[in-house]
C-alpha cells in the first residue's frame, strides 16, 4: 500500500464516483480501478462494492475513517517539505554579538518573521570568537558579529563599521574638550571587556602602538554593564556609540580625534555552507539589507 493509492481511495469516497475521482486526479479511469484493486489486495479485504455506483463495505468504512488522519498528515508533511525547499519554512540557528543582539536584531527579526511565519529562529548571544567556534562545530547556521580571527573554515561578509567613543565620569580631568586624543586617557584607569572580546583587542592594539603607554585596566565581563561602572566613577571606557546612547546620568561622552577606533560588523558562516540555502539564505539577505551601510 502506498500513499498515492490511499489518496485515490479517499478521492473516490469524497467525490462519490470513480469517474469524478479520475477527473480530479487527472488519471484514466482504468488507472483508478487498478489502484483500488491493488489496495484491496494489499489489505486483504474488499473495501468497495461495485455496480452502477459503489458503496463502502463495512471494512471500507472502517478503513476510510482510520486512514483519514494518515492522508491529512502526509499532505501536511508534503506541504512543509515544499515550504522548506522554497525557503519559507525551517529552523535557523542565529548567533549574534552585543550590541546588535539587543539593539538592531529584535526589529530585524520582527519584520523577517512577519514575512516568513513558518520559519523558526533561535538566537545565541556570545562574542565573535565563540560564535565562530560554534559555526565550525555545526551548532549555528550563521552569525552577526565583528571580524573574527579568519581561517579557511569561515566566510565573513563585512556590512558596516561602528566607531568607539570615550565614556567618562562627568567632570573627569581628561574630558575638558569635546574631543580628545588617546594620550589624554592613557594614565587613567580603563574599564575593558573580556580578553576574547574584539572591542578589547582593538583598544589594546591602539594603546600598544602609543610610545610609553602603560595601561591601567579593570576587566568587566559585559559591554553593556561598562556604562554603569563608568557612572559609579570606577574609570573610563571605550564603547561603541550605539551602546553609549543614552549615556547614564553623571557621565560624559568624548570622541577620539587623533586615532579613531572602529569595529567592523558583518555576517559570518562556514565557508563550506556559503552561499546559504533555503531559509538561511532568506535570513542572510534580510540581515544584509537591514545592516549594510549604503
Amino acid at each position: 500500500m502506498d500513499l498515492k493509492t490511499l489518496k485515490t481511495f479517499h478521492k473516490i469516497v469524497t467525490c462519490g464516483s470513480f469517474n469524478r475521482a479520475a477527473e480530479d486526479l487527472n488519471y484514466a479511469q482504468s488507472t483508478v480501478t487498478m489502484q483500488i484493486k491493488k489496495l484491496e489486495e494489499d489489505v486483504g479485504i474488499r473495501l468497495l462494492e461495485r455496480g452502477k455506483t459503489f458503496r463502502l463495505t463495512e471494512a471500507g468504512r472502517l478503513f476510510f475513517e482510520q486512514s483519514r488522519h494518515i492522508v491529512k498528515d502526509m499532505d501536511h508533511l508534503q506541504n512543509n517539505m515544499a515550504d522548506l525547499l522554497l525557503g519559507e519554512a525551517g529552523h535557523i540557528r542565529l548567533g549574534a554579538v552585543e550590541p546588535i543582539a539587543s539593539s538592531q536584531l529584535p526589529r530585524i527579526l520582527e519584520k523577517f518573521l512577519a514575512d516568513y511565519p513558518k520559519i523558526r529562529v533561535s538566537v545565541d548571544i556570545a562574542n565573535s570568537t565563540t560564535l565562530g567556534e560554534r559555526l565550525i562545530q555545526g551548532d549555528l547556521d550563521l552569525a552577526v558579529c565583528s571580524t573574527p580571527a579568519m581561517g579557511t573554515d569561515l566566510y565573513f561578509e563585512p556590512l558596516y563599521a561602528e566607531e568607539l567613543a570615550v565614556l567618562m565620569p562627568e567632570g573627569h580631568p581628561a574630558g575638558k574638550n569635546e574631543s580628545i586624543i588617546l594620550k589624554d586617557i592613557r594614565d587613567h584607569r580603563l574599564l575593558i571587556t573580556a580578553s576574547n572580546c574584539t572591542y578589547r583587542k582593538k583598544v589594546e592594539i591602539a594603546f600598544q602602538e602609543m610610545p610609553g603607554s602603560q595601561m591601567n585596566t579593570m576587566e568587566v565581563g559585559s559591554m553593556t554593564a561598562l556604562k554603569n561602572y563608568v557612572a559609579a566613577g570606577l574609570g573610563i571606557a571605550l564603547i561603541p556609540k550605539s551602546i553609549i546612547s543614552p549615556p547614564p546620568t553623571g557621565t560624559a561622552v568624548r570622541l577620539i580625534k587623533d586615532n579613531p577606533i572602529s569595529v567592523t560588523f558583518g555576517i559570518l558562516c562556514k565557508t563550506s555552507a556559503y552561499p546559504l540555502k533555503q531559509a538561511g539564505a532568506r535570513l542572510y539577505q534580510c540581515l544584509k539589507k537591514e545592516l549594510q551601510e549604503p
